[in-house]
């Protein structure tokens, strides 16, 4: 109903909010030109919009280049240290330990496969290995404008180990996964010969 309304007032600025809350990453205007359907200027627009009602809020809108993000305000600098320090001295928890160690296993991996693998949102587990420097985030090689994350150094440190090779049956799940990764890429061909047969 709300996204009925939302649609039906053309609100294109609740909808770019809730895009930039939902990905918690700088977001590109034309991600969200092409995603909302929209032009350019009318995202500008909405943008500009939202960033007047944060006014004298605890969250903003940060622009660089071609980028927009929400960030928590400077001003809550010293609040936001504090809840990091307290979240680095807590155990990682089941939810963090199973992120670290889909990360490890198989990174680079995006934010939606780990949340495939695990069958929850990981949002949180991620959010809390990147404060400890135990992964790190990048663009991929592969794909336009998605996020994967890999292990540090410090992910070793933290596990004890030498190298990544030397987590528990390490060779044995990477020939798992690449026959997985075979698997899926020849249904995918099988699946656009359907497609383009009209199958």
């Amino acid at each position: 109903m709300l996204e009925q309304n939302i649609k039906n007032n053309s609100n294109l600025s609740v909808r770019v909010e809730a895009i930039l809350f939902y990905l918690a990453e700088p977001v590109e205007i034309k991600f969200l030109v092409k995603t909302l359907e929209v032009p350019r200027e009318d995202i500008v627009d909405a943008i500009n919009e939202i960033e007047a009602s944060l006014s004298n809020r605890g969250i903003k809108i940060v622009r660089h280049n071609d980028e927009v993000s929400l960030v928590t305000s400077p001003e809550l600098g010293g609040l936001i240290e504090k809840i990091i320090k307290e979240e680095r001295e807590r155990d990682l928890g089941r939810a963090g330990i199973e992120t670290l160690a889909i990360v490890a296993y198989k990174g680079p991996v995006s934010k939606k496969e780990i949340e495939y693998i695990r069958g929850v949102n990981s949002q949180y587990a991620l959010r809390n290995l990147l404060l400890r420097g135990l992964v790190e985030k990048k663009g991929s090689e592969t794909l336009e404008r998605v996020i994967v994350y890999s292990i540090t150094t410090e992910t070793l440190r933290f596990l004890g180990l030498g190298n990544i090779s030397d987590l528990p049956e390490y060779k044995e799940v990477q020939k798992q996964l690449e026959v997985i990764e075979e698997t899926e890429e020849e249904k995918d061909v099988i699946e656009d010969t359907r497609d383009a047969n009209g199958d």
